[in-house]
């Protein structure tokens, strides 16, 4: 019987640190990096996203970023069949794909599969639309949990996108999406695959990380970034790519709902509820996961001897 081609991901919160590790794997073993991000994806959303520099793309090569246009929807079925055609490609050519980022419903679905899902309908999406803005997001997910407990406790209660989806496939089938989810699945199983999770185990660590990374990100011209895209005239807050952490925030101030210090504060407390909400999917994971402080003393040398214990080529 022939060894499975290996592929390892490499997951974390916002902020945990991924990509300083990744570039680091990939200079000490034959990896080649594909992004799991919902918010790479997109581009002319650089400095919001953290998407890795033009320098550190040369250095360690990023797969799907920057393959949609921000108008564009992304879906995690879209991800799967990227994924899986890349992951192919960098196993075909003998190296080790690396996927690395904190989108952790994109690797779920690539880990566990998905059901053929019924498609988006744009009359019920609107009559859901608009009972948020008559209700709010939390009426809606409660509602959500009276049909469909487990997506509702996996759905944050301002999750707009998700909760509309939930909700939509069950009012369109009768049928709830985790039923859905749960019938027909294909997990991947042509692949052995490597877990890691890596996050500072402090979680004030994190929110401080997450605070001046917010900072940092406004003294690299992040506004001046959502401007440009304000200004084009195309894009709204309905969209998945203005809706992401950072974006949607910079978005109501340049609307001037917010002021700038109170897009700041609400920039930063939606990163921490993002982090959370990715912490949570992580200690839920149903596969053998390895967890690693990003910040601790000699991480990466405990991450570099794991990893030679378990790749089968090095």
């Amino acid at each position: 019987m022939t060894t499975p081609a290996q592929i390892v991901c490499l997951m974390g919160p916002t902020a945990a640190g991924k990509t300083e590790i990744a570039v680091q794997l990939v200079e000490n073993f034959p990896f080649e990096i594909i992004s799991v991000d919902s918010a790479m994806v997109y581009r002319g959303m650089d400095i919001g996203t953290a998407k890795p520099s033009a320098d550190i793309l040369k250095q360690a090569p990023h797969r799907l970023i920057d393959i949609r246009d921000p108008t564009e929807s992304y879906s995690a079925a879209a991800f799967r069949a990227d994924a899986l055609r890349e992951i192919k490609d960098i196993a075909a050519r003998g190296k080790i794909p690396l996927l690395v980022g904190g989108t952790m419903l994109y690797f779920s679905v690539l880990q566990k599969g998905l059901s053929e899902l019924p498609p988006a309908n744009a009359e019920l999406r609107a009559l859901l639309t608009a009972e948020a803005q008559a209700y709010g997001w939390p009426h809606l997910h409660a509602r959500l949990l009276q049909v469909d407990q487990t997506a509702g406790d996996r759905i944050h209660p301002h999750d707009a996108q998700r909760i509309q989806r939930a909700l939509e496939v069950y009012d369109l089938t009768g049928k709830s999406l985790t039923a859905w989810q749960q019938a027909g699945v294909t997990p991947l199983t042509d692949y052995d695959i490597i877990n890691i999770a890596v996050t500072p185990f402090d979680r004030a660590v994190l929110h401080a990380r997450i605070e001046q990374r917010f900072a940092t990100m406004l003294q690299a011209g992040f506004l001046n970034e959502v401007r440009g895209l304000f200004a084009r005239g195309d894009l709204n807050l309905d969209m998945p790519s203005i809706r992401s952490v950072g974006y949607r925030q910079a978005w109501e101030h340049l609307l001037g709902n917010y002021t700038h210090a109170e897009m700041q504060a609400r920039g930063v407390i939606a990163t921490r509820q993002l982090a959370k909400r990715q912490m949570t999917w992580l200690r839920s994971w149903p596969n053998a996961i390895e967890f690693f402080d990003s910040l601790a003393f000699k991480n990466y040398a405990k991450i570099d001897e794991f990893l030679k214990s378990r790749l089968n080529s090095i």
